[in-house]
């Protein structure tokens, strides 16, 4: 039987979660990845299999919690094991203010960004406690910044990084992290630069316009190298800490182990 570990990504289908999933494939990791689109999910995993990785793919919103309850059993029925999680599979809107913010959309931030790592969590529970394995849950800077016109996506981080601190003191079999991700340069960004300027403060949308424009974002492999060092080596008396991507030790300690962000680019999502 494969000791070669088994990680679960969320969000896999482009962007910073397909970074994650190829900086994996890289080191030879066993990848059960998930996206609401299957097409694009396929692209990951051919990507990913083409670096020589065993993959298997389930297409659903993470929203669902039998979606996350079938994730992590055909993780199991695949590979016999889950070693590690991130939870990275997130979404901004509504990007409106709490005034205007509809109600449907408000409760789905919640339930993606922050009731989907819960149910995920949930059910790999039982298999990273035998393995004594990581959990990396991709937060924000948003956790505790406020961005007008994001108090959805703000609350549900915020909550994600006490729901790590909480699972940190309850699991001492497994290894729970929080990160930030830094600003990426994906649909997310390419979303707030074109709904913000209608619903955040001038000055605060010219902060995301000049992001773009000035190059100051990340391209999702700088970040992804990070958190899939994090889900393979975070030590465990780092549980519960909410961390940055550039943080020295984890920068350096990743780029030893993948070397250069020179994987192929993904296509920002």
């Amino acid at each position: 039987m494969s000791k070669q570990p088994v990680v679960i990504v969320t969000g896999a289908s482009r962007g910073l979660g397909k970074a994650v999933s190829l900086w994996l494939a890289a080191a030879g990791v066993r990848l059960v990845l998930t996206a609401r689109s299957h097409d694009e999910l396929e692209k990951t995993q051919q990507a990913a299999a083409a670096a020589g990785a065993q993959t298997h793919i389930q297409s659903g919103d993470i929203a669902d919690p039998q979606h996350c309850r079938r994730t992590a059993e055909a993780a199991l029925a695949t590979f016999n094991r889950i070693d590690g999680l991130v939870n990275n599979a997130g979404t901004f809107e509504p990007l409106a203010t709490v005034a205007a913010a509809p109600v449907d959309a408000w409760k789905h931030s919640l339930a993606v960004n922050l009731l989907g790592p819960f149910y995920l969590t949930r059910y790999c529970l039982p298999a990273l406690r035998r393995s004594a394995g990581r959990i990396v849950n991709v937060s924000s800077g948003a956790a505790t910044h406020v961005i007008a016109g994001a108090s959805a996506y703000c609350a549900a981080k915020a909550a994600l990084n006490q729901f790590t601190r909480v699972l940190a003191a309850e699991e001492q079999d497994i290894t729970a992290v929080a990160v930030r991700p830094g600003v990426v340069d994906t649909r997310m960004q390419e979303f707030i630069r074109r709904r913000g300027p209608r619903v955040m403060p001038r000055e605060q949308a010219d902060f995301y316009l000049d992001l773009k424009a000035s190059g100051r974002l990340e391209p999702p492999q700088v970040p992804g190298r990070s958190v899939a060092w994090l889900v393979l080596k975070a030590p465990h008396d780092w549980s519960g800490a909410f961390m940055n991507y550039d943080d020295a030790r984890i920068a350096a300690s990743s780029l030893a182990m993948f070397g250069d962000a020179t994987q192929p680019a993904p296509d920002n999502g």
